[in-house]
């Protein structure tokens, strides 16, 4: 029998020590773009990499496609990839093509296979002209770039953001997301800003590390309002970090 396609979260919860940053959260996606939204420090960074499986969840498990991300992670770099708010954190390789190569030779491929890869990736994206580019002469745009390009030349059944145009430019921004709607990948993205969700047909709200809300567009007009009237009043203590 054939997977049932999307993300089931199954009773998850993640614990550093004794601080509990994310508690007990059961939910299915199946929409082809999932948005996730919440304040800062809500633990969005860390549910996005118990998505990804680059951690283990304490309680629970993660199900994407069927496969469990964190325990079958031979499957997983096939199935989802993810993309930081900073590429800093993700690019480990001098050179542009080292970058791309390294997800395909975890996938199997031999270096011929990696680097046919490399270049029809780089095609696909009209940047030929980068395959011996090092990656330290990119700006800050092109590394975002480079990242996706990277993660997109696995071919994963979906790509998880994780606020990937914070701290962007507008043009950056725009022709970014016109390189996401292209990609062929179901998204999941992971933002503060409701604006970086809009159209998305499954969107939950994350607070405090729990699901606050689940549900379609509603979920971000809720939270919104909710911003905006926090915003209004005077107190700042609760003011997140």
């Amino acid at each position: 029998m054939e997977p049932r396609p999307g993300i089931a979260v199954q009773g998850i919860s993640y614990a550093l020590g004794p601080r509990q940053i994310i508690e007990g959260i059961d939910i299915r996606f199946d929409a082809p773009r999932v948005g996730i939204i919440g304040r800062n420090g809500s633990g969005k960074s860390t549910l996005a990499r118990l998505l990804a499986g680059l951690i283990e969840p304490t309680r629970g498990r993660v199900l994407i496609e069927g496969v469990d991300v964190a325990r079958d992670r031979k499957a997983a770099i096939a199935t989802v990839g993810i993309l930081f708010q900073n590429p800093e954190h993700q690019i480990i390789f001098p050179t542009v093509a080292e970058e791309i190569t390294f997800g395909l030779r975890q996938l199997g491929r031999s270096k011929a296979e990696a680097r046919e890869g490399v270049e029809a990736t780089l095609a696909r994206f009209d940047r030929s002209d980068w395959l011996d580019r090092t990656t330290e002469a990119l700006s800050q745009g092109q590394k975002h770039l480079l990242c996706m390009m990277a993660v997109m030349a696995m071919q994963p059944r979906w790509l998880i953001l994780d606020e990937p145009f914070a701290g962007l430019d507008i043009p950056t921004r725009m022709q970014l997301a016109r390189h996401l709607d292209r990609c062929g990948a179901r998204l999941l993205h992971i933002s503060h800003d409701p604006r970086d969700l809009a159209g998305y047909g499954d969107v939950c709200w994350l607070d405090a590390g729990r699901i606050r809300m689940a549900g379609g567009p509603e979920v971000l007009e809720r939270f919104e309002a909710e911003m905006i009237r926090e915003g209004a009043e005077n107190d700042l203590a609760d003011l997140a970090g």
